[in-house]
């Protein structure tokens, strides 16, 4: 079972008496696994296997991590000190007892040392020394490392394996040095001055689901998939899965549902024997420990459970600083105390901390909210709203700020903006719009309809937010070609605003825009036309000429002139529009590169082909410069560029 059994104790039977202790639970094995079959040249080595906990016959997968601790190890010219080092129930301790019979033959002494409680480690060397015979009865604590120590640095083939170690420091002065090897298992990071750091993820996809149907053979590819998914290829969580389902023979989907919903309850049971403790006590067990040593840090680990287990960047923090609640906004105010916050974070093995951010399992996150009062819940998902409100990326236009939506986006769907955090209700909004942007019609509509179903609930038809959800998914139910949809929701919200707010009301006229834009892509050119023309004079009146939703209108009214036949007309419009925003917006805005886009068709469309050429290669320069090469708009410009070349002859 791949990484079954991590950070535990030493699971054999104790007796009471200290001497029988350490005779008994210590004691050299001489037999090993297998023999080496290599001659050796020493005449008298004295062979041990000491405490190595039994071999799994269920381990799946991990090649590639076997594999290069084998290179590493076997390599003079690296560490021989490798920390395989990942949170609680990733499957550390398994990888080690793996490799540890799987090279038996390897070693001469093999030794394994829990750690857990350091100040058992100096019994677990007096064992290791008496199997040396370089330890005799009654030695101290002193007399004993340094003879163990002094020992192993004489010969070579041997192995250390120092397992659920919390603090470098209670590892450091047991190390030998030498020619031997040496692996350390640890939930905590640090390791860097002692050992290689190598960092033990969750399984494969493919590895869960092998593990999975080997223990419940029902299973089919798909069942076991979806319980793996759940699980989010944790393996002590694919093992309690596996335990649950052929314990109770409950279906794959029904488990599923379980997890997503009591997760704490179900991540308590069905604990494989290779696990001192069930994923539930090892995730409690951590945060616990965290909010005792440092209650920002524990803070902002359960803001983090409250976000998607996708990266959250620590800058966000900072950012919001001021937002959030006593400790956490002072220690992310400061960066060394902040700094401090995170490295503890990370030293429980709640979240990993890298490049990317701070990215918490699914299932560390479920276990830590379910043990939450509702107070508490509700307390720190107003917290994570905060911290993203703080974090708003930008204007949804800018292909620039396009990757910081990116981020934002699946922890926003999380918190299921508009129904438990209101606050989120505009970012959610500005989402929709990065979505449509970006050319994702389907995930933008399904969002749209979702707050759209959410205010109409909570507001009625005639709730302001109400109305904001229709426009939005209108726009959406267009872009996915379902225009007859968009011009009813518009009508409709048309009709409504004008009874609420009045005729010039600036949401009244983004309605009657709207409106206008449905009409003529259900071939209704002329009505479109008049309502345009209606909804220009009114801005104009209500807003001013150099308004942007005024030059919206205007730039919407020159389209459906020219769609009209009358290109003179469109042109003088254009140009106008044109102008008016090179100066309001300035030259390298969205906007303007519109307005200069469809001037260049007006142009053509009068057979100015010259003129259409010039401004179409000024607007591509500009779009590939501020929008990327890759933008839809850019391609467009570069589609419209070739027409014009090609009227002037240049094929």
């Amino acid at each position: 079972m791949a990484g079954a059994g991590d950070d535990g104790a030493v699971r054999q039977d104790v007796t009471s008496s200290r001497d029988s202790y350490v005779a008994g639970k210590y004691q050299a094995i001489i037999n090993f696994p297998a023999e080496d079959p290599q001659p050796r040249q020493a005449v008298s080595v004295r062979r041990a296997w000491g405490n190595v906990p039994a071999r799994n016959p269920g381990f799946t997968g991990r090649a590639e991590l076997l594999t290069a601790l084998e290179e590493a190890l076997a390599s003079r010219e690296q560490a021989v000190v490798q920390a395989l080092r990942g949170m609680g129930g990733v499957g550390k301790t398994q990888l080690a007892i793996e490799y540890a019979h799987r090279h038996a033959a390897a070693y001469d002494l093999v030794w394994w040392i829990n750690t857990e409680q350091p100040g058992l480690i100096s019994e677990q060397f007096a064992a290791l020394g008496a199997a040396l015979g370089c330890v005799g009865p009654g030695a101290g604590v002193d007399e004993v490392r340094l003879a163990v120590l002094a020992a192993l640095r004489e010969r070579d083939r041997w192995l250390l394996v120092f397992d659920n170690a919390e603090d470098p420091a209670d590892v450091a002065r047991w190390l030998p040095g030498g020619t031997g090897h040496v692996l350390i298992t640890s939930r905590r990071g640090g390791w860097d001055e002692l050992a290689l750091p190598v960092e033990v993820d969750v399984l494969a996809r493919a590895e869960s689901v092998a593990l999975l149907r080997r223990r419940v053979p029902r299973l089919t590819e798909a069942d076991a998939g979806l319980v793996a998914e759940a699980a989010g290829d944790l393996p002590l969580a694919v093992a309690q899965a596996a335990g649950y389902l052929a314990a109770t023979g409950i279906t794959a989907t029904d488990y599923a549902r379980l997890l997503a919903g009591r997760a704490a309850e179900i991540l308590d049971q069905a604990r494989p024997a290779s696990y001192p403790r069930s994923l539930a006590a090892v995730a409690q067990m951590a945060f616990d420990q965290l909010q005792a040593a440092d209650p920002a840090a524990a803070q902002a680990a359960l803001i983090c459970a409250f976000l998607a287990p996708e990266p959250v960047p620590p800058a966000w923090f900072t950012v919001a600083a001021g937002q959030l609640p006593g400790p956490l906004g002072v220690a992310a105010a400061d960066p060394v105390t902040w700094g401090q916050a995170l490295t503890r974070i990370g030293g429980q093995a709640l979240a990993r901390i890298d490049q990317h951010g701070i990215l918490m399992h699914r299932l560390t996150q479920a276990v830590i909210r379910t043990r939450l009062t509702e107070e508490a819940a509700v307390a720190a998902r107003s917290q994570a709203a905060a911290l993203l409100k703080a974090n708003h990326p930008g204007w949804t236009k800018l292909p620039s700020t396009w990757p910081g939506w990116a981020r934002l986006l699946p922890h926003l769907l999380t918190l299921d903006p508009d129904t438990s955090t209101p606050a989120l209700s505009d970012l959610a909004h500005d989402v929709v719009w990065y979505l449509i942007l970006r050319r994702d019609a389907r995930s933008a509509r399904d969002l749209a309809s979702r707050l759209y179903q959410h205010r109409l609930l909570r507001n009625g038809p005639d709730g302001l937010d109400t109305l904001a959800g229709a426009t939005t998914l209108a726009v959406v139910l267009s872009e996915m070609g379902d225009n007859e949809q968009a011009r009813k929701l518009d009508e409709d919200t048309l009709a409504r605003r004008r009874r609420l707010l009045g005729e010039d009301h600036p949401d009244t006229l983004v309605s009657a825009s709207n409106l206008a834009i449905r009409l003529d892509e259900l071939g209704e050119a002329q009505t479109a036309r008049e309502l345009d023309e209606q909804t220009l004079a009114r801005r104009r009146r209500v807003l001013g000429e150099d308004d942007p939703e005024t030059l919206v209108s205007a730039s919407n009214l020159a389209v459906r002139l020219g769609a009209l036949g009358e290109y003179q007309a469109a042109r003088e419009l254009a140009e106008e529009t044109l102008a008016r925003r090179r100066r309001v917006l300035g030259e390298d805005d969205p906007e303007t590169f519109t307005s200069a886009y469809n001037l260049a068709i007006w142009l053509g469309a009068l057979g100015e082909y010259q003129a259409a050429r010039e401004l179409a290669e000024d607007t591509l320069a500009r779009r590939r410069r501020v929008l990327g090469e890759d933008h839809p708009d850019t391609l467009d410009s570069a589609q419209n560029l070739a027409s014009y070349l090609r009227a002037l002859g240049e094929a």
